[in-house]
């Protein structure tokens, strides 16, 4: 009989720690940023706004390294990027924390599905009733037409976050999402 036990219990410690280790894997693989992970008004794949570099490159199962210029402080305002792939995903750093996320890749997507190439009909039937239209401060006249669509939440928790799709004749050129006032930042950095 007691083998019996010692042998049912070393069954159910064997499977326990097959479940464990298939989970531990599938999280990470899931957390690790890719251009499957999707932009959110607060963050992209497991990197949120708010988060140190450290904390978000531990997050994301990456490294982020600075690019270009930071302006006269880079503690102030700087940007980092993914080092390798995914490529097209940059993030300011203003204070030491992630405070926006810029895409400029037609691989990656926000949680409903826009994309950099849709039209701004599309924008729209996306975020029925939440997007505020606003003339593009260089791209407005015509033959470009540009604009600002904003996505502006109705959740109170959110009210400090935007989602801001740039267009140009019709299209959406790049988009970013982050924190007020720096998603608003219309050079960045700069």
């Amino acid at each position: 009989m007691r083998k019996l036990n010692s042998s049912k219990l070393i069954a159910l410690l064997i499977g326990t720690a097959v479940i464990f280790l298939i989970l531990v894997t599938s999280v990470s693989a899931q957390a690790k940023l890719t251009e499957r992970s999707k932009l959110a008004i607060n963050g992209i794949g497991s990197i949120r706004v708010g988060m140190t570099v450290d904390e978000a490159s531990q997050s994301a199962g990456i490294r982020l390294i600075r690019i270009g210029s930071g302006g006269i402080d880079e503690y102030q305002c700087s940007y980092v990027q993914p080092q390798g792939e995914p490529k097209g995903i940059s993030f300011m750093v203003t204070k030491g924390r992630i405070a926006r996320v810029d895409i400029s890749s037609k691989r990656i997507t926000t949680i409903k599905g826009a994309r950099i190439g849709d039209n701004e009909n599309r924008i729209l039937s996306l975020y029925p009733g939440q997007i505020k239209a606003t003339p593009h401060p260089y791209v407005s006249r015509p033959p470009d037409n540009g604009k600002y669509l904003t996505f502006v939440p109705k959740d109170a928790a959110d009210k400090n976050y935007r989602l801001i799709f740039e267009t140009s004749k019709n299209r959406v050129d790049r988009f970013r999402s982050g924190k007020i006032p720096e998603v608003e930042y219309i050079e960045g950095c700069s």
